[in-house]
């Protein structure tokens, strides 16, 4: 059990603002075949949803300290995500899987109000989309 607990760790942390990778872990977990893949994929995606979700919060909620030097969001990467955002829509939250893009994405949707239920409901298909990817392609490979 300790094994699907560090997943969703891995998976959680991997979408916050805090660099870690998620798919190492998921993909030799698929391998080692310990677990039903369906179960690793609802743990990676759950996790990683409900790390976006912070990221969401978080810029629905704490933008008024993204001037302090802590804020893990610098200006530019912030106004980047944001006028993208603008630009795409929520649409563009099928992009939060992406490296380096897809968290900052996430905290936009939160300071420019997307609803939590549609920003859910997209960033879990992205997010189960390519967690189904990385499994797809570890069972190859095993």
């Amino acid at each position: 059990m300790l094994s699907i607990a560090g997943l969703f760790t891995a998976a959680l942390v991997a979408a916050t603002l805090v660099p870690a990778q998620s798919e190492a872990v998921l993909a030799g977990m698929v391998v080692v075949g310990s677990h039903p893949v369906w179960l690793l994929l609802a743990v990676a995606t759950s996790g990683n949803v409900l790390g976006s979700i912070l990221n969401w919060a978080a810029g629905r909620y704490l933008m008024h300290f993204s001037d302090r030097g802590w804020f893990p969001v610098s200006r530019a990467r912030l106004d980047q995500a944001a006028a993208w955002y603008g630009k795409y829509g929520r649409w563009s939250l099928l992009g939060s899987w992406v490296p380096v893009i897809g968290d900052p994405l996430t905290l936009a949707a939160g300071l420019l109000r997307e609803p939590l239920w549609r920003f859910v409901l997209i960033v879990t298909i992205a997010k189960g989309g390519r967690y189904l990817v990385v499994a797809g392609v570890a069972s190859a490979a095993a």
